[in-house]
């Protein structure tokens, strides 16, 4: 038998049908490779072949091989492992597998799946932000299962200084770490090859989203660390934040105007187990940092009034909870924040309306901002707009401003708008030459410096009777 890994958990179940897989499911299935070649993912070589057996087709993917030996087309086997889904494809990342000869194989095979092992269980602590507590509630069941009586050892985990962390580490094995000198500075990283001759039952592998530096092992990245000791049959306990996580971290840096170069692919993520959200209120881990308990000193001034904004930390909470839901990917969308710049001109409520509209097809919560420069003349239309926004669930701001434009633009980078809705230009030609050019052309210049989305909607005067 060929098998890429070896665990004491087995897959119980008999071969199934490949048609009868869903995601997250430890199947056992028996069929036909067909397609096979290299692919890249997630900038690494990978061997790709589709296994058939009438009933659907189940990608196999071995990530950080370029070929698999024998696993070739026309070749029978039967694979285990567990069900993600890839380009809305079913598949089994690094499955376990055997290869059987022709005459061994029968299309109602049902051989039991003695042999063919899982690979270890993935459990994944997902924080909001740094200094919610991941690497203490990791420590904390490596700590649990060690008093079960399992075997487990601290692969790596970093407490930045954190007194409490570092006493959560205390009593728990820990594999002494690489040390490896890179351009005259000397790092210390996992040392993935220790962990795997040591071969404990259960793994504590602290930053999923680390860059490894070069020369430290075969991987650039620390989840590819990580699916080397799942496919050798070690259960492995990680954490990451979730602006680490592919399919929002370009959000996350509209969000917070903060770069993410640290990225890990969704489906390593929708591979886990488990997924725990370790949460925290945006007030209390700004009372966290506050206190020093997540930066050293000199760097709290500024994490305060860039990425650990209040603002910033509820969008962060937000989109972690919507992945969790399902809602990752192309659903994202539900994260949007929608700004309605609006005046007293007839037909703006019926921009208001459309924008609603606009906000109910996407999920996406409805800002109202009327920019005034302290003329409260027209009260009764004011109020009308007011009523109309809150008939639509949207809310009301009202900002006083000399320049309307550098308000709305300054509302939507402060509320983490992410498009604006704007009702077109009614001033003739001349007018807008004299006054310095047409609010709605500003306001799409300046926005698209800021990354977000403009919509200009037709202003019509409603019909009269």
């Amino acid at each position: 038998m060929s098998a890429s890994a070896s665990s004491d958990s087995q897959v119980n179940a008999g071969p199934g049908r490949i048609g009868d897989a869903r995601t997250r499911q430890h199947v056992s299935v028996v069929g036909t490779v067909g397609a096979a070649g290299t692919v890249t993912v997630g900038g690494s070589p990978a061997y790709r072949c589709v296994l058939s057996d009438g009933t659907g087709q189940l990608d196999l993917v071995f990530l950080g091989h370029r070929t698999v030996g024998g696993l070739t087309a026309g070749k029978r086997c039967r694979v285990a492992g567990v069900v993600t889904t890839r380009c809305g494809r079913l598949t089994i990342w690094n499955p376990r597998y055997e290869i059987w000869p022709d005459e061994e194989i029968r299309p109602d095979v049902e051989r039991a799946a003695d042999g063919v092992e899982a690979a270890g269980h993935f459990r994944i602590y997902l924080g909001v932000a740094a200094g919610v507590g991941k690497t203490i509630a990791m420590l904390g069941e490596g700590h649990r299962r060690r008093d079960r009586g399992a075997d487990v050892v601290v692969a790596f985990a970093e407490s930045h200084g954190r007194p409490l962390t570092e006493a959560r580490m205390t009593g728990l094995e820990a594999i002494p770490r690489l040390t490896v000198e890179y351009h005259g500075t000397r790092f210390e990283e996992m040392d993935t090859q220790a962990v795997l001759r040591r071969r404990p039952a259960v793994a504590l592998v602290d930053e999923l989203a680390h860059t490894n530096v070069p020369g430290s092992g075969r991987h650039s990245q620390r989840w590819q660390d990580v699916l080397e000791l799942l496919d050798a049959g070690i259960d492995v306990i990680t954490t990451v934040n979730v602006q680490h996580l592919e399919s929002i971290a370009d959000a996350v840096e509209r969000i917070t105007r903060v770069r993410v170069g640290e990225r890990v692919p969704d489906w390593m993520i929708r591979r886990a187990d488990q997924i725990e959200l370790i949460d925290s209120s945006p007030e209390q881990l700004r009372r966290r940092m506050l206190h020093g308990n997540i930066y050293p000193a000199e760097q709290i001034p500024g994490a305060l009034t860039h990425f650990f904004r209040t603002e910033n930390l509820a969008a962060l909470r937000e989109l972690a909870l919507r992945f969790l839901a399902g809602e990752a990917g192309e659903e994202l969308t539900a994260a949007e924040r929608i700004m309605v710049g609006v005046n007293t001109a007839l037909g703006t409520d019926a921009i208001i309306r459309r924008a609603a509209r606009m906000a109910a097809r996407i999920k996406a919560k409805v800002e109202i901002v009327h920019v005034t420069d302290g003329d409260m003349s027209r009260d009764d239309r004011l109020a009308s707009l007011r009523q109309v926004a809150s008939d639509v669930g949207a809310t009301w701001h009202q900002v006083e401003a000399e320049d309307p434009v550098s308000a709305l633009i300054d509302f939507a980078r402060t509320g983490q708008i992410t498009q604006i809705v704007v009702g077109s230009s009614q001033r003739r030609r001349w007018q807008e030459l004299a006054s310095g050019g047409s609010i709605v052309m500003r306001v799409t210049r300046l926005a698209g410096r800021a990354g977000i989305d403009v919509h200009i909607v037709a202003q019509h005067e409603p019909t009269t009777p």
